[in-house]
C-alpha cells in the first residue's frame, strides 16, 4: 500500500544544511504584505536590513520549506501529490530566529493517523546550529485515499472558542498579486498562479498558500497585541479549514489570556467562510 506506516516512523531522519540572510526574511515578509506603508517605522522592522527582526513563521520557509518536502519522500510514503492537502501547522521557538544563519534541519515522520477514507502524516522538522536548537515544526499533511489500514486515530483537538466578544478584530487585505509574491520563498506549486492548473484541482482561479495566511495572521497578533516584539512569541498552531482568495480580506479575531492568544481567521467577502481554526499563540 502507498503508506507503510511502521516503514516511515522506523525511518532514519534525513539532515540537511539550511541557510538565509536578510534577503530570504525580506522577501517573506514582504510575500505576507510588509511593508505598508512602506515608510512606516514599525513595517521598516520587517523590511529594511538594518532595522530587520524575523517573524517567527519565518521558520515554514526557511531553507525553502524542505522538511516537508524530505518528509513526504521517507521509506514507506508514497502518495499522490494531488491528493495531499496541508491541514495544520505548529512551530515552537526555542530562541529568537536570527536574521542570517546556518543550520541542520532534521525531518522524520513523527505520527501516521488512521481516520478511515484519509491518513493524516504528522512531519517534524527540528533545526538547529552551533548554538543549539532554533524551532520545531510540525505539519499536519492530509492525504486522501489513504486511510483504512488499521492505524491509531490520533487525537481530537479542538480549541473551544470563547464565548465572549474578541478583544481585537483586525482586517487584513490580500493583494491581488500576493500570491505571486510569495510562492519565490520556495512553494513553486502551481495551484497558486496557474489559473488552469487551478480549474484541474477545482478552484475557478489560483488561491493563497495556506502558510502565507499563517504567516499574515500572526504578523497582526504580534503588531497588534505584542508591541511588534517577534521574541515574545513562544509557539504558534492552527488548522488550515479554508481557502483564500487573492484579492481577498482576513478577519482576523483574537481573545488575550495569560500568555496566550486564541485566534480565528475568515474570509470577509464569503460572509465570514473559515480560513484558520483551532489557532493559539503562545507568548511571554
Amino acid at each position: 500500500m502507498p503508506i507503510d506506516a511502521a516503514q516511515a516512523l522506523a525511518a532514519e531522519p534525513r539532515s540537511t544544511e539550511i541557510a538565509w540572510d536578510h534577503k530570504d526574511v525580506q522577501l517573506y515578509h514582504l510575500g505576507l504584505g510588509a511593508g505598508s506603508p512602506a515608510t512606516d517605522p514599525d513595517e521598516l522592522r520587517y523590511t529594511l536590513e538594518s532595522r530587520l527582526h524575523v517573524l517567527p513563521s519565518f521558520a515554514t520557509v526557511a531553507g525553502a520549506g524542505m522538511g516537508v518536502v524530505g518528509g513526504l519522500s521517507a521509506p514507506g510514503i508514497d502518495v499522490d501529490l494531488a491528493a495531499v492537502l496541508h491541514g495544520g501547522q505548529g512551530i515552537t521557538l526555542h530562541r529568537p530566529i536570527p536574521v542570517r544563519g546556518r543550520a541542520v534541519s532534521t525531518s522524520k515522520v513523527a505520527a501516521v493517523y488512521d481516520k478511515g477514507k484519509a491518513a493524516i502524516l504528522v512531519l517534524r522538522t527540528e533545526v538547529a546550529d552551533t548554538d543549539g536548537p532554533l524551532w520545531t515544526s510540525d505539519a499536519q499533511i492530509f492525504v486522501r485515499g489513504e486511510g483504512g489500514f488499521g492505524g491509531d486515530r490520533g487525537p481530537s483537538v479542538r480549541v473551544e472558542q470563547p464565548e465572549r466578544a474578541p478583544d481585537r478584530i483586525v482586517e487584513r487585505a490580500v493583494r491581488e498579486d500576493q500570491a505571486l509574491l510569495y510562492r519565490l520563498s520556495g512553494d513553486w506549486n502551481p495551484l497558486h498562479a496557474d489559473p488552469d492548473f487551478a480549474k484541474l484541482a477545482g478552484f475557478d482561479r489560483p488561491i493563497l498558500h495556506g502558510l502565507c495566511t499563517y504567516g499574515m495572521t500572526l504578523k497582526a497578533v504580534v503588531d497588534t497585541l505584542l508591541d511588534g516584539e517577534v521574541g515574545r512569541v513562544r509557539s504558534y498552531t492552527t488548522r488550515f479549514t479554508g481557502v483564500v482568495f487573492p484579492g481577498e480580506t482576513l478577519r482576523v479575531r483574537m481573545w488575550q489570556g495569560p500568555g496566550r492568544i486564541q485566534v480565528s481567521v475568515t474570509a470577509v467577502e464569503r460572509d465570514d467562510a473559515p480560513v484558520l481554526s483551532d489557532t493559539v499563540v503562545e507568548h511571554v
